[in-house]
């Protein structure tokens, strides 16, 4: 271990003993990006390496995540966007995606896929519907799998779920009209029956949401961090807790 090494264990520990007090979120959601930029800045013309290179921190972000009490965590891993990207990246990057699912599956987590399947080629719907299915009886952290996910796409799905739902009682749209309220759309998106997001990290320097959980973050702290996703740390980590944990969240009262 060099010395930079042995700097940064030390400010862990003392950020680690900081936050053992303190109340940690229950749902944290990642946008786990700056992989491509990543593969590039380290010289890799494929930028496939990026990719397997963050598919592998995310084994680490869950330990991380279970340490600390979060009990919930959602990867937002590929885009509705990022499926018309060129056939010579998308296809190892889904493959890197179902290798990824197959490993946490075989970890021990507890998997549940959200966003669009259907938009999805049919092997890899397969492997996480199958993921779904072998894991749904785990206790402990939920790890949500976003792929081919888009936030409008969720809220679209979520209503179109919700007038199907009415017809199907032989409701019409007045009488839709007459009842709907927020709750209504919140119990048909990917998400329903979990809490929202208290708190949404995204790497590489980029500070939008892009699309995440747009409906669900309302009220959600945001912690952007400069690391490209491959680098992300544990101290990386640690400080997005101690930011979240400094806030004051007041819900708009």
């Amino acid at each position: 271990m060099d010395l930079r090494d042995l700097v940064y264990k030390v400010y862990e520990r003392r950020l680690e003993r900081k936050l053992t007090s303190i109340q940690a979120p229950r749902h944290v959601g990642v946008i786990v990006d700056g992989n491509r930029r990543w593969a590039r800045s380290n010289g890799h013309e494929d930028v496939r390496h990026g990719h397997q290179k963050g598919a592998d921190k995310i084994s680490e972000l869950l330990v991380w995540c279970k340490e600390a009490g979060v009990e919930y965590v959602t990867l937002w891993l590929l885009s509705t966007d990022n499926l018309s990207r060129d056939k010579k990246e998308l296809e190892p990057l889904l493959q890197v995606i179902e290798n990824l699912v197959d490993d946490l599956v075989e970890q021990g987590w507890h998997i549940k896929p959200m966003g669009s399947l259907d938009l999805l080629p049919d092997h890899t719907a397969h492997v996480l519907k199958n993921a779904k299915e072998a894991t749904s009886h785990r206790p402990g952290l939920i790890v949500n799998v976003a792929v081919g996910y888009g936030g409008r796409r969720e809220i679209a799905d979520a209503v179109r779920s919700l007038l199907q739902e009415h017809a199907s009682k032989g409701a019409s749209i007045e009488d839709l009209v007459e009842v709907l309220d927020v709750e209504h759309i919140a119990e048909h998106l990917y998400t329903r029956g979990l809490p929202d997001p208290d708190l949404v990290i995204r790497t590489s320097g980029e500070q939008r949401l892009s699309g995440f959980l747009l409906w669900q973050s309302a009220h959600s702290e945001f912690y952007f961090c400069e690391a490209y996703w491959p680098d992300f740390r544990r101290v990386d980590f640690l400080r997005a807790l101690r930011a979240y944990a400094a806030r004051n969240r007041r819900y708009g009262s």
